[in-house]
């Protein structure tokens, strides 16, 4: 969420950088902002006003008391019924707008980083580095959805059966395959100096709130209705929400978290060829990078985020290219987005598997999370997240990259964790 002042102090700015990322009636919502941050603020004075006099009146009936004069006292105690139905009246009002000022700024988006590339969709996004070549498959090869049937090891079929659609249930080797990526992908970030956590897999209104998911994403997830809980879409949210409400030290700092959860996402729209298989699920696993920086240091990490997400996928023997996101297809929260896209040599298309986020204080901001510096001051820091990996893409990948006439070969990185080298 966006700070007042620093919409106040920067007004044009901020209406630029909305601009930039295409969102709707910029100007006129910065506007209604800072004025409505002016009627808080007239409020608010005219509150002070009335409890200071009502803190003078106090006073003054104290010392009536004290001598005596009882009627004078009472005199004053009429005086000051109205005053405080006033208070009322001013404390209601100053709530209502300050209740209408919050629920404006989360549907405002976060202002893109000046390195963030104009344009307005994924069309518009920056190739910023490619890697690898397009492996060279025998005569016939298949798309993964047909692999999968092959050798039965996946199952869309019966997960419809048991659930509905974007529901596969995982079998034998497929299933030791999954399980394989999610423990590659904790150990290697457990090697970069990462501390593994197992958060919940729902989550209350208040943590979607706090990253930024709710009221933005609101459609999109799964709502346990009873109990007003979510499906988590990304381990991001339990996570970076540990820290809601926290003060951290200096010393404290950086903060670096990994988690392997399931993720869910109701992905509303078409279900067509560009979508089948694993390209789109409605429950997946992913194993997700999360870390909180002081402002000065979070681009650094932000590169070397990057750099990690690649590694992995070179350790696969996976092609990939990595894309700045222009302003018209960055996420709601982030303040600058790098995507890693793998090649699909049989769907002979780019498929996204990570995304790696900066959300400068955005999401700090709603937590209220900060971090007090050497000279006791208090301030806000920066959080970040990366999907490192997200599972179902990269399966993809791996079957249909890997495929030969005598089975799919598993990336050596990986039989140490799977215990068998091929699918046949």
């Amino acid at each position: 969420m966006l700070q007042v002042a620093y919409i106040r102090d920067n007004e044009d700015v901020v209406i630029r950088a909305l601009n930039k990322r295409r969102f709707q009636d910029a100007e006129n919502t910065i506007r209604k902002v800072l004025q409505l941050d002016e009627s808080r603020k007239a409020a608010q004075q005219d509150l002070d006003g009335v409890l200071t006099e009502l803190n003078s009146l106090s006073k003054q009936i104290g010392g009536l008391m004290k001598q005596g004069d009882t009627a004078g006292a009472e005199q004053i105690k009429v005086k000051t019924a109205g005053l405080k139905e006033k208070s009322k009246e001013l404390t209601d009002a100053r709530t209502t707008v300050e209740a209408e000022l919050q629920n404006l700024l989360y549907t405002i988006p976060n202002i893109p980083n000046g390195d963030v590339p104009d344009g307005v969709g994924e069309d518009d996004n920056e190739v910023v580095f490619e890697h690898g070549s397009t492996p060279d498959l025998p005569q016939g090869a298949l798309p993964h959805w047909e692999l999968i049937r092959k050798y039965d090891i996946i199952d869309f079929e019966l997960g419809v059966k048991i659930t509905g659609a974007g529901f596969p249930v995982y079998k034998g080797k497929g299933a030791r395959l999954q399980r394989a990526m999610v423990n590659l992908f904790l150990d290697e970030a457990l090697k970069m100096g990462y501390t593994e956590i197992q958060p919940p897999i729902v989550i209350n209104e208040a943590s979607g709130y706090g990253t930024g998911q709710l009221p933005d994403k609101d459609g999109q997830m799964y709502h346990v209705t009873e109990e007003d809980f979510y499906l988590i879409p990304t381990a991001e949210v339990p996570i970076t929400n540990m820290y809601r409400d926290v003060i951290l030290k200096e010393e404290d700092l950086p903060v670096k978290n990994v988690g392997y959860t399931p993720c869910f996402r109701r992905e509303a729209g078409s279900w067509g060829a560009h979508v089948r298989g694993l390209n789109r699920l409605h429950q997946f696993d992913k194993v997700e990078i999360v870390q909180i920086q002081p402002p000065e240091k979070s681009y650094e990490a932000l590169k070397e985020m990057c750099r990690y997400v690649q590694g992995l996928l070179e350790k696969l023997g996976l092609q990939y290219r990595v894309l700045n996101l222009c302003g018209g297809d960055l996420g709601f929260t982030a303040a600058q987005t790098f995507d890693m896209e793998v090649y699909s040599a049989a769907q002979k298309k780019w498929l996204e598997v990570s995304s790696v986020s900066n959300f400068e204080t955005y999401q700090a901001n709603r937590l209220k999370l900060r971090y007090q510096t050497s000279d006791k001051k208090k301030q806000l820091l920066h959080t970040l997240n990366g999907s490192a990996l997200a599972l179902p893409r990269i399966i993809a990948a791996v079957l249909e990259n890997n495929q030969t006439d005598n089975g799919i070969i598993i990336p050596e990185v990986l039989v140490p964790y799977t215990g068998f080298d091929i699918i046949n």
